[in-house]
């Protein structure tokens, strides 16, 4: 039997293999052929030497992704032992934001960090995948990084206030108070990159603006970062008039999960429809997340694929296949 013994430098193990050893137990099932031991800083590994190699590059890949993003769970160590991933990513050391409380704002998957790519080198930007992959997220930090370097001068938020099944109507409160819960997600990522006093003067001064997606019409978007959250809400008008705001030097994300499609039955979301119409057209990407790139709890990964085995395959699936192929063509579109 071969052996291979790996030191863990720089590295507490009590937080590198996390609570009651969960990291490690993780591990040692996705490789349950190698004898794996670890005792204070140092891991020994047993077994057949082919197998060792692989776990060698591996673990590597867990070591590097430690030391740069001081963070592990289940969801990121499958994907960095199980997918063949590449071992470089254009922009992978850059900080998005600082946060509050020395929270460093960066992203934290390969496909978190193609959206970042995307957005430099295009004006407008579809970002499509299910709950908890950070789309919004990252989209938020992207648009406070250009408002902090003066790239643009407002951040304009918004959603269309489309009920999830809940009848909003009833409560009490004037207009903003009414919406707001649509909002919540926008405010609660902006909470995590700005002081709660620059972010109460942002919103009074309108540098940043969050509202509904029907307080867009009859606006021209000039000077700004504009983030269209859970756009597979929209209708075909809400859609086609959002995306014709658009003025100069202006940046659009277009955020949407079509999972979670909270329109009236027969009405198409404008967001699939947008995905069809807008093929090829110059400036304009698109990036697909999926559950690999989710990271909020482990659990939510395991909830998407338990709803995957249940849902009926829809139209979206088959344009979902046909861009991420493009994508693979054409990774730099």
């Amino acid at each position: 039997m071969n052996e291979r013994i790996i030191e863990l430098e720089h590295i507490t193990p009590k937080d590198f293999w996390g609570p009651q050893d969960i990291h490690l137990e993780i591990i040692k099932k996705l490789y349950p052929k190698l004898k794996i031991v670890a005792r204070g800083t140092t891991v020994k590994i047993y077994g057949e030497a082919e197998i060792l190699d692989q776990f060698e590059s591996r673990f590597e890949r867990i070591l590097k992704y430690y030391e740069k993003y001081n963070q592990l769970n289940e969801n990121i160590i499958e994907r960095l032992i199980i997918d063949d991933l590449p071992q470089r990513m254009d922009r992978s050391d850059e900080i998005l934001v600082h946060g509050l409380g020395g929270k460093l704002i960066k992203a934290t998957t390969p496909n978190q960090q193609k959206l970042v790519d995307l957005v430099f080198k295009n004006d407008m930007v579809f970002a499509i995948g299910p709950a908890g992959t950070g789309k919004t997220y990252t989209g938020v930090a992207l648009a406070v990084k250009a408002l902090k370097e003066k790239q643009v001068k407002r951040i304009i938020l918004t959603r269309p206030a489309v009920e999830a099944g809940e009848n909003l109507g009833f409560l009490p409160g004037d207009m903003k108070e009414k919406l707001d819960p649509y909002m919540q997600p926008l405010y609660d990522a902006l909470r995590d990159m700005l002081p709660p006093t620059t972010l109460e003067d942002y919103l009074l001064k309108g540098i940043i603006q969050i509202a509904p997606l029907a307080f867009m019409r009859g606006r021209t978007l000039d000077n700004a970062f504009v983030i269209l959250d859970e756009a597979q809400n929209t209708t075909h008008s809400q859609m086609k008039m959002f995306l014709t705001r658009m003025g100069k030097n202006a940046k659009f994300i277009i955020t949407g999960d079509p999972g979670q499609v909270d329109l009236p039955r027969k009405v198409t979301s404008g967001l699939r429809e947008a995905l069809r119409i807008l093929e090829g057209v110059e400036g304009i990407a698109f990036i697909f997340l999926d559950d690999k790139d989710i990271v909020r709890h482990r659990l939510v990964k395991k909830i998407v694929e338990a709803y995957k085995k249940v849902e009926t395959a829809n139209e979206f699936a088959s344009q979902q296949t046909y861009y991420q192929n493009k994508q693979n063509e054409n990774p730099t579109s």
